[in-house]
């Protein structure tokens, strides 16, 4: 296989993984509170990625406070804001729903980045926002009108309001890579991303585990776990960034088109869930919406400079950030 397809094969296994986060997490939600599940989670993914960071940076690397703390903000966004919302979302709403909103993320820090940081999208950018927000809105009406007006809070439409948090603050979170002033490589700063939001879920999670019935779990539920930690927070940022080094930004961010794609495939196998056609609209519209926001930033220049490129850099001229956004969702998320 020619380098630049081995480039596309990792980046679509990566995509494919990221996309059954959603139903992971349901599997894994359903016998585990979300405290607990998420550090299990961490706990476990660390166990791989310290031994990683450790051979890639050769020992811990010495980082400033204003480092430090800036990476505990991004876990309070990114990894414990972002996964109490999700998988409480995931409680109350479908996972294929669950998995389109969460791939508006790019249209979510196009919005904040043009409110706060006055970077002016272009037209084409603009264009794959609206269809990113159209995209979610059929999923909404999808949900409401399988319940009924009257049932809307109860139903998974109330389950996709948490869901849209989680992503404003994932979305929260890659912005403030632009406070980032030391260096930092993506795998340092997601392993240290990752224990802060293990610290973070560490007090209610113990709390939780001396009231679960352990016995009662069951086998479904550790692989969920295990899935969720290993395959999802580990291999799927392997592959990558095993991708992304060989090919330009605004190819391998149109690449993330195959995360909501892979979100309703697999909850259609796996969980039987009914998919309709407002959910493959809704899922159609914000694949363009990513189409077009990643359209802007094609060129020559690689997608792994980008991802590693600090202040400077524009959601709208490139998809460095929205690299990072599927970087967090691997393994933090991220994942």
């Amino acid at each position: 296989m020619s380098a630049p397809y081995k480039a596309y094969a990792y980046l679509t296994l990566a995509m494919v993984i990221v996309g059954s986060s959603a139903v992971a997490g349901t599997l894994m939600i359903y016998q585990l509170p979300v405290h607990l599940a998420s550090a299990l989670r961490f706990g476990l993914a660390l166990i791989l990625l310290v031994p990683l960071m450790l051979w890639q940076e050769k020992g811990i690397p010495r980082l400033r406070l204003q480092t430090h703390l800036l990476l505990f903000f991004q876990a309070v966004c990114g990894s414990f804001l972002f996964t109490l919302l999700f998988l409480e979302g995931l409680r109350r709403t479908s996972p294929a729903s669950a998995g389109i909103i969460t791939s508006t993320t790019p249209a979510c820090m196009a919005m904040i980045a043009w409110i706060a940081f006055r970077e002016r999208p272009e037209r084409r950018a603009l264009l794959g926002v609206a269809c990113s927000i159209g995209g979610v809105l059929l999923v909404q009406l999808a949900q409401a009108s399988s319940v009924g007006r009257d049932s809307v809070i109860s139903s998974g439409a109330y389950g996709n309001v948490l869901v849209i948090g989680a992503v404003f603050f994932e979305s929260l979170f890659l912005l403030l890579r632009k406070a980032m002033h030391e260096p930092l490589s993506p795998l340092t700063a997601s392993t240290f991303v990752c224990f802060y939001g293990l610290l973070l879920f560490l007090p209610l999670g113990l709390s939780q585990a001396a009231q679960t019935d352990w016995s009662a779990l069951s086998n479904e539920a550790w692989i969920a776990v295990g899935y969720y930690a290993f395959v999802v927070t580990v291999l799927a940022y392997i592959f990558w960034f095993a991708g992304i080094v060989s090919v330009p930004a605004g190819t391998a961010g149109i690449f993330t088109g195959v995360m909501p794609v892979s979100a309703v495939f697999l909850s259609s196998v796996f969980l039987g869930e009914n998919i309709g056609r407002m959910h493959l609209a809704g899922c159609l519209g914000v694949v363009s919406g990513i189409y077009l926001i990643c359209g802007t930033g094609r060129g020559t220049k690689r997608a792994v400079d980008l991802a590693g490129s600090k202040k400077g850099s524009s959601p709208f001229a490139s998809a460095g950030f929205l690299l990072e956004h599927f970087l967090h969702l691997l393994h933090c998320k991220r994942r």
